[in-house]
């Protein structure tokens, strides 16, 4: 059976699960907080999560994950047949990651963590936000999902990638960058999916743990 090594906070961690969920494939959930020791070394490199244990060995890195789960696992397929559609899936996918969430993850740890980013880096993210913004609406279809009318792997994305875009920014400059993008009927029209609420519950739960863990310390 696959484990899925990771925590339920964690949004790429997240997004794997929800594929797994969606494609009805049978896994295990092994807690990992991105920890530097050998074990986890042995199966990503870097320490991050999250990371795949198979039958053949372990897989890192949540896109190739989702890669192999496709072509390990064709049922409930999350990439349509037609070459050029499962690219554009593909596209807006990439898109999300590398040029709204990894550009607003600067800003995490004022938003959400008590730490402390510089008023350069607020300012910069800000101007690269929205124009990256502004770059996405033109890409994502939100039809009523982001690649079209059928659910993918960009929503897998999509669903744990977004709010945090759009809470990190409400949180930093007191307004929502996503603001021109159908973002909330997007997320309550996925909200009503099994998948997500399994991910959403798990979640609630892990960040009950972790308060209270820090309540003790």
């Amino acid at each position: 059976m696959l484990a899925l090594a990771g925590f339920a906070v964690s949004n790429y961690f997240n997004k794997v699960k929800i594929a797994l969920l969606e494609k009805g494939v049978e896994f295990t959930e092994e807690a990992n907080y991105a920890t530097k020791d050998d074990a986890t070394l042995a199966c990503s490199p870097l320490g991050k999560i999250p990371f795949l244990r198979t039958d053949q060995g372990p897989l890192c890195e949540s896109t190739v994950i989702m890669e192999y789960l496709e072509d390990a696992f064709p049922q409930q397929p999350l990439l349509p047949k037609d070459p050029y559609q499962r690219a554009k899936v593909r596209e807006v996918s990439l898109f999300l990651e590398l040029h709204l969430e990894l550009v607003a993850r600067r800003l995490y740890p004022q938003a959400f963590f008590g730490g402390t980013v510089s008023q350069a880096t607020i300012d910069e993210v800000r101007e690269q936000l929205t124009k990256n913004v502004a770059a996405f609406s033109r890409l994502a279809r939100f039809g009523p999902y982001l690649a079209g009318d059928s659910f993918t792997m960009a929503d897998c994305a999509g669903i744990v990638h977004l709010p945090l875009v759009s809470l990190a920014s409400k949180t930093i400059y007191g307004e929502d960058l996503l603001a021109s993008l159908p973002v909330r009927d997007y997320m309550k029209l996925l909200g009503e999916r099994p998948s997500v609420q399994r991910v959403n519950a798990d979640r609630k739960t892990s960040l009950a743990q972790m308060a209270e863990r820090s309540k003790k310390k």
